[in-house]
This record gives structure tokens, sequence and C-alpha cells, in this order.
């Protein structure tokens, strides 16, 4: 039997369906319940796997669901990244963490100063953007440096995890301190507010002027504070616990940041240091992990190094690239999957998405879709590009929604511009190589802790479809081996540009 042909190297485009996740039909599989025969088709008949995209096949700890981060991420490096989660846990497992010197400095200035240390992050385990246990480790810290004025400003989840779960959780952050003989809940707010990421700076206010001056409604525990919102977990409304007395930020008091992600974080940390500058309180800020903010904010535990990846061998090649994206997804096609780089290469062109509607994903989840879907074929025409780089953000965006039928006709909208794409794709003689960065959509439902299952917008340890379409119709199709994960992408892309994988990759052609 003889060897196929390999597929003929060329210009291509990278798409990147974002939460297209693999697993079997069920009745909270909105992509399996939507009628999409142009992705049916597509695993169906070109070259197609499962590739990893959770845990430690990139760089997260076993058992982790992916994300969009460190997903774009390992798909620009060609190789799995230590994931700053990860990087945490391991500063904790050996003692690095509670033993850090700025940390031990920080905790000895407070005690000293009899001010108090502000815990400021996300309260759930959902480990994409932070892990309630890591607080133990942290009031640990301040019980042992016997700082007395412990406040933790919760910011409750219902996204990453299974929504109306916040009051279980805020009851294992009071366990905690408990354990810990250290610390208490100050505030409450929902992530809609204190994790916007798209400028909505009317939100991050609520979020600031909580933590930093107590403005938000009094009530006397979590649970009540939860019970609050009519829009569950995410959209809590600033409460402030009565218990805790005095919980504003004063003047030498230290604020910690517990998320170890930065792009949720960061527009509330900027606003925060902004505000108390700006009222004359001078604090001692740091994060657990490192920040892309404006402001410098030292960090407990440093990232990797992601260099070396699809952006620098593109531009080593002289390769020309076009980046394209909604708002929602468009760091992850630049800034992230550059390896958390924010240089603009020479040849690297950045068209980002925007709407004229405000984002209601529930009653739009088409989203901006058709400008995407219209910049990809645009960009795919020309002959000066290499290589264009798309993000589809509708099935991973309006799945965190959790409405199954909305996502349904995310998924819908998804396969009707893949159409489009291919057949730009077809015009142009490009290759199309489409993968999920991680899994979401193909679950809509989860077990909460009270056994209940609720609706789920979160990720999902799933894999996801890598598939390959060649550039030629009359090129017998190779086959992609099983065991593929999502370090895999870049060399394959950059072999079917015709260029070898760069040696900081240690992912494989699949072709």
């Amino acid at each position: 039997m003889s060897t196929p042909e390999p597929v003929l190297a060329g210009p291509g485009i990278l798409l990147v369906l974002d939460g297209w996740g693999h697993a079997d039909a069920a009745d909270d599989n909105a992509l399996t319940l939507a009628n999409t025969p142009v992705l049916d088709d597509l695993v169906a008949r070109h070259p197609s796997t499962l590739a990893e995209a959770s845990g430690d096949a990139v760089g997260l700890l076993p058992g982790t669901v992916g994300n969009s981060e460190i997903g774009h991420m390992v798909i620009g490096a060609g190789r799995p990244l230590p994931y700053d989660s990860l990087l945490v846990q391991q500063a904790i497992d050996s003692g690095a963490l509670r033993a850090h010197p700025r940390l031990g400095a920080l905790l000895e200035k407070t005690a000293a100063a009899a001010g108090a240390l502000h815990l400021i992050g996300l309260c759930s385990d959902g480990q994409i953007h932070a892990h309630v246990e890591h607080l133990s480790e942290l009031l640990a810290a301040a019980a042992a440096h016997q700082v007395q004025r412990v406040f933790i400003h919760a910011i409750t989840d219902g996204r990453d995890v299974a929504d109306h779960t916040g009051e279980t959780y805020l009851a294992r952050v009071a366990e905690l301190t408990a354990q810990a003989r250290a610390g208490q809940i100050a505030t409450v707010i929902g992530r809609g507010y204190a994790m916007d990421k798209a400028g909505n700076l009317d939100l991050t206010e609520q979020a600031v002027t909580l933590v930093a001056d107590g403005h938000g409604s009094p009530t006397d525990s979590a649970r009540t504070a939860v019970g609050a919102s009519e829009r569950g977990d995410e959209w809590v409304p600033a409460t402030v616990l009565t218990p805790a007395g005095d919980a504003r930020i004063a003047d030498g008091d230290t604020v910690l940041w517990f998320n170890f992600r930065s792009d949720r974080i960061q527009q509330f940390a900027d606003r925060l240091s902004e505000h108390l500058t700006a009222t004359g309180r001078s604090v001692d800020m740091v994060s657990l992990a490192q920040y892309d903010t404006r402001t410098s904010i030292p960090a407990l535990v440093e990232r990797a190094d992601a260099s070396g990846g699809l952006a620098d061998e593109l531009a080593a090649a002289g390769l020309r690239s076009v980046r394209i994206a909604e708002a929602e997804k468009f760091e992850h096609v630049t800034y992230y999957i550059n390896g958390r780089d924010a240089t603009v290469r020479s040849k690297e062109e950045h068209v980002r998405i925007t709407g004229d509607a405000k984002a209601d994903y529930v009653a739009r989840p088409r989203m901006n879709l058709d400008r995407v879907t219209a910049a990809v074929a645009e960009a795919a025409a020309r002959t000066d590009v290499d290589l264009v780089i798309a993000n589809l953000a509708n099935i991973d965006v309006v799945g965190h929604t959790g409405n199954l039928a909305a996502t349904v006709t995310a998924c819908e909208a998804t396969d009707a511009a893949m159409e489009q794409i291919l057949q730009a794709a077809r015009d142009s003689r490009r290759w199309v190589l489409a993968v999920g960065d991680h899994g979401n959509a193909e679950r809509m439902t989860k077990r909460a802790p009270d056994g209940t299952v609720r609706p789920y917008g979160g990720h999902t340890t799933n894999p996801v479809p890598l598939v390959v379409v060649p550039n030629r119709s009359d090129t017998p199709a190779p086959v992609l081996p099983v065991g593929a994960t999502l370090a895999d992408v870049a060399p394959t892309v950059l072999h079917l540009l015709g260029h070898k994988p760069g040696s900081a990759m240690t992912g494989r052609p699949l072709l």
C-alpha cells in the first residue's frame, strides 16, 4: 500500500472554534442538538482527530478543564506551558508561597502597623480564574505573621461553576477562615461587576467603591447577600457584611489579589489602584500570579516563558499573518496566541471586530459573526497573506450564558459561517485547520453540590475536534494520528506552510 502524498504546502487559514468540544449526543449537548451539516461533514469527510485540550496535556493540573487563555497559548507555543494555576499549586505544595520573602515582608509590615490585609478574588473551584482553596495558604500565612485584621472581598462565580452555588462556596470560605483562625468575609459582589473586561467601567466602579469605601447594601450574612441576586451568582449586587465592621481599605493597608488569571481581574485592579491614589491612600498591592495591568503590581508567582512559538517562527520566516476576532476573543488570537507578548510583528495585522449593538448573547447569539466571516474571506483573498488566524467566538461566549436554546442557535450560526469560510478557502486555494480550544457547549448542565442538576455555562475536560481541509481536492487525504493535543497545532500549521517547526516546540506535525 503506497503512502499518500502530503497535503500541498501553501497559504492557509487557522480557525479556532471557541468552546467546540466533543461528547456523545445528549439532552444537554448543544452541538449535537444543533443542525450543523457543515461541521458534521467536515469531521466525516476530511482528515480529523480528537485533541486533548485540558489537564496536563496543556500544562494544567490533571483533570482541570481547559480555557481559552491556555488553549490559545498552547496552540501558539507548540508545547504545553505550565499554566499559572499549576505554578501556584506547585508553590503551595513546596512551601515556597508561604515562605515567599515578598509576602513575608508585606505581612510583617501590615502586622507591625496594625493594618489590614485585604484578599480580593473569585471564590469558587472552577480553576479557570481562581481556586477558593488557595485562600487556605494565604490565611495561614497571615495568621503566622499575626496579622489581626484580614478581610476577604469575595467575588461570586456562577459562570465557571454551576449557577446558584455561591452560598456553598462562601460557606467554604468561612470554614477556611475558621481553620486558619484568621480572616472574615467583608464584602460580596458578583463577577459580572468585578471581572468585566469589556471596558464597562460603570460595572467595575461598583466593585471598586465596595471594597475601597464600603459602598454596598448592608446585610448580616453571605447567604443573604447571594440571595439578593435575581440574576444568579454572576450578578450578586455590591454587599457589605456588617459583622465584619469597618473593612474599608485604609492608608497603609495591604491588598492581595488571589485570582491567578489576569484578563478578567486586571480592569478591577487598575481602577482600584487609581481610586486609592486619587483619594490619598497609599497601599501595598501584590498579586498571586502575574497580571497585565497598567499599574505595577508585583507577583508572588511568575509565569512560564512562552517565546519561540508560532508568532516568532512566522516572523523569522517573513510570513504575513492576519488575526481576526470579535472584541471578546481578540486578545486570544493576538496577545495569547503570541505567548502573552503584546509585540506586533512587522508582518502581523490585527482586525478587531466590533458591533453597533450592546452585547446580549441570549438575544443575539450570532453576535458579530457575519463581520468576522467577511473579514476572514477578505483576508483569504489576498495573495500577500500567508496565514489567516481567526477565532469564531459564538459557541463559547453564548455557551457561558448557560442558555441551551441560545447556544444551539450559536452553534448553527457557526456552522453557516464555516460554509462561507470553506468556500473562501477553496476560492483562494488555501488549506484550513479548524480546532477547538476547549470544551464548553457539549455539556450545558452540571450537578451542583446539593445534587440538583443545574444549567452550566463553564468549560469541560472533553477533547476537541481537529480537522485539516487540504488545499486541493485531488490530493489523497492523510490520516491524522490519535493522541493529538493542542501543542500539535503550531507544528502542523508550520508544516502546512512549508516550514519546519521551531526548536522550542515539542508538539509534532500531524501530517
